[in-house]
């Protein structure tokens, strides 16, 4: 019912297809298809959205409408740019928390409108910093357990000129809320709707998809250990935000410094990592013996063969490789059979091997940075 839910559906769609246009331009072959940020739209947001909604009951916060739809709006203007960079927890309600105190007492607004803004004038602080703090801890987790699912390969240019393998993690989870609302809600519309009496005063249910983004590039290690480590960050940040606010309870105009240092430690999680990352060696480059693993094609070969991001294959068949054109060639030594030595993360080598059928000789799905510029294929 929520018109927030399509525009969700909507954003990620177009960010899907800019994916795998970007993909195409990369390495001449779509690596995911365009759904896989709707696949992740609702999962696992709508069970945690569950359990956050039970919290928010139990601790007894409740929004307005003119709150909910300042939220809404910040929503709307944040994702202005087709990104999830911004769709943070900590922006939205942050930012809602400090304009409804800049919100003037007479706003020159009639009707509805006028309603609304008195409504988020006169925002229950003690409550948006409850949710702010629930939001950050599920912000945390998600991006610490589901961040590096499916990250994105690509091609950038360093500094001086060469063309190096990066991932790019760029999630989008709706975690839908059942908060409380002051009045009977929608029992005008629906006489079954369920109302709650607390001290004489009447609340209702009310259905709100909070929005948590992600978005962040990895070049210099490995994109499950930089990502799970930013969404560790995120997450005890949100374990301190979340102590932080009792004091909101006593002392309500604390809530707008607590969101203002919730939002400059966040904004510095990103630039921290970025800024680490930037200052790295690239973990995907060009090396003197083995091809690194940019990335597998899901369904292919490579991954029935279990190769991982970030692994090196050093020979083909019994063959050392150090470039594409190597690796093809000893591919086809045996076209019935192929068999890969291949060096893990931790430097440990294995083997692994698989009977080719026709067609699979040269497509096996494995993504590599080699040679691309000269526009020879990088996926092999």
């Amino acid at each position: 019912m929520h018109p927030l839910t399509y525009f969700f559906i909507l954003v990620a769609f177009f960010i899907g297809l800019s994916r795998v246009k970007r993909e195409r331009k990369n390495f001449h072959v779509r690596v995911f298809d365009f759904v896989l940020e709707l696949k992740h739209l609702f999962v696992p947001g709508v069970v945690i959205g569950l359990i956050l909604s039970v919290a928010s009951v139990l601790l007894g916060t409740y929004l307005s409408i003119g709150t909910i739809v300042l939220m809404a709006i910040f929503t709307v203007l944040l994702s202005g740019p087709w990104t999830f960079r911004w769709l943070s927890p900590v922006y939205i309600v942050g930012l809602t928390m400090i304009v409804s105190l800049l919100i003037p007492e007479h706003t020159g607004l009639t009707g509805v409108l006028g309603k609304w803004a008195n409504e988020a004038r006169q925002a229950d602080l003690p409550s948006l910093m409850v949710l702010l703090a629930l939001l950050m801890l599920a912000e945390g987790y998600l991006i610490w357990q589901w961040g590096n699912r499916g990250t994105s390969p690509a091609i950038v240019t360093s500094k001086r000129g060469q063309d190096v393998g990066a991932h790019f993690s760029q999630k989008l989870w709706v975690v839908p809320l059942f908060v409380l609302i002051p009045g009977s809600g929608l029992q005008e519309l629906f006489s079954w709707w369920p109302v709650l009496d607390v001290h004489h005063q009447s609340f209702s249910f009310f259905f709100v998809p909070f929005s948590i983004g992600f978005f962040q590039r990895v070049q210099g290690m490995l994109p499950v250990h930089s990502i799970s480590m930013t969404g560790k960050r995120v997450f005890f940040v949100g374990i301190f935000i979340a102590l932080a606010s009792i004091a909101v309870f006593f002392y309500p105009a604390a809530s707008v410094f607590i969101a203002g240092f919730a939002i400059l430690v966040r904004e510095f999680i990103t630039i921290r990592q970025r800024l680490r990352d930037d200052s790295s060696s690239f973990f995907f480059s060009k090396r003197e013996r083995g091809l690194v693993v940019l990335s597998t094609i899901p369904k292919s070969p490579a991954e029935k063969m279990g190769l991982g991001v970030g692994e090196v294959i050093m020979k083909v068949n019994g063959i050392a490789i150090s470039n594409v054109q190597e690796f093809y060639e000893a591919l086809q030594t045996n076209r019935a059979y192929c068999k890969l030595e291949v060096a893990d993360v931790h430097g440990e080598v294995r083997f692994a091997q698989r009977a080719l059928y026709d067609g699979e000789h040269h497509e096996l799905g494995i993504l590599f940075v080699q040679d691309y510029k000269k526009r020879k294929p990088a996926v092999v």
